[in-house]
């Protein structure tokens, strides 16, 4: 069953902020990483599951793949997928999430 693909407020953000980061090193590395970024995200309209579930939560409707170093981190819902953000590896994704959580 093909889901929606919709991306989050706060993973437009991280794209965007991301995009940012790598242009003021190069444009034309930074158009690429977005682009790989987006293709990684359609895919998962047909195949939602094709990520790992993220290890720190254990929910098996969160998921994530990575693009290039950095952490896609999607929610499976019924007819959805919802893109929750955009992370780099060495991140402390729990202690993110906790913190989200708590609203600080």
């Amino acid at each position: 069953m093909a889901r929606k693909v919709i991306w989050s407020f706060e993973a437009t953000t991280d794209l965007e902020a991301l995009a940012e980061y790598i242009a003021k090193d190069s444009t034309f590395y930074a158009a690429a990483f977005v682009q790989k970024a987006l293709d990684t995200s359609r895919f998962l309209n047909e195949f939602s599951e094709r990520g790992r579930v993220v290890p720190e939560l254990g929910n098996t409707s969160i998921r994530e793949i990575f693009v290039k170093e950095y952490r896609l981190i999607y929610s499976i819902e019924e007819s959805r997928v919802i893109i929750l953000g955009l992370i780099h590896g060495k991140k402390d994704l729990k202690a993110l999430w906790e913190k989200e959580q708590r609203g600080d």
